[in-house]
C-alpha cells in the first residue's frame, strides 16, 4: 500500500477507533436502579375507578411494576362520577412506605381541576416518576386518593 493511501486512510481509521472507545466508555458508566412498587386507590363515595373505558371492571390497585431510577411510567385508568352533581377532580398520594419514599417518587395525573357531570366518565393518565437520586429504596407502597368536590 502506498504512503499516499495510508495518509488518506489514517484520519478515517483514527475516527473509527475514537468512536469505538467513546461507545465503550459510555457503556461502562451506565448505571440503572429498578424500583418495585404497588399502589392502592381510594375514592370519595361518588367516584368510581375502572380499568376499562366501559367502566365495568372496578380498579382498586395499581401495580407499577419495576421502574428504573430517573424514569417514569404511566397507567391509564377511567374515573366515573357515580353521584348526582358535577364534581371537580383532584388526586393525592399519601401513606408512603417507607415514609421517605415521597422525597424521591411522585404521583401525578392529567385530570387535576377537570370536572365530571353526573354519570360522566373520563380516561385519566396517572404518572409515577422516580428521581435519579433515589437511594436506599428498592420497593414502596402508597395510597392514591382521587377526590371529587362539588
Amino acid at each position: 500500500m502506498s504512503i499516499s493511501k495510508i495518509t488518506k486512510l489514517a484520519p478515517i481509521i483514527l475516527a473509527v477507533i475514537a468512536l469505538s472507545l467513546t461507545v465503550t466508555t459510555l457503556a461502562a458508566i451506565t448505571i440503572t436502579k429498578d424500583v418495585s412498587s404497588t399502589g392502592t386507590i381510594t375514592t370519595s363515595p361518588t367516584i368510581g375507578t375502572y380499568s376499562d373505558s366501559a367502566c365495568t371492571n372496578a380498579l382498586s390497585t395499581i401495580n407499577w411494576g419495576s421502574v428504573a431510577a430517573g424514569s417514569n411510567t404511566t397507567q391509564t385508568i377511567y374515573v366515573k362520577n357515580t353521584g348526582t352533581g358535577t364534581m371537580t377532580l383532584n388526586l393525592s398520594a399519601n401513606s408512603w412506605t417507607p415514609s421517605n419514599a415521597n422525597s424521591y417518587i411522585t404521583v401525578t395525573w392529567d385530570k387535576t381541576g377537570s370536572t365530571l357531570a353526573a354519570g360522566q366518565s373520563t380516561a385519566a393518565t396517572i404518572t409515577l416518576a422516580v428521581s435519579s437520586s433515589i437511594t436506599g429504596i428498592t420497593s414502596f407502597s402508597n395510597t392514591i386518593t382521587i377526590t371529587g368536590t362539588s
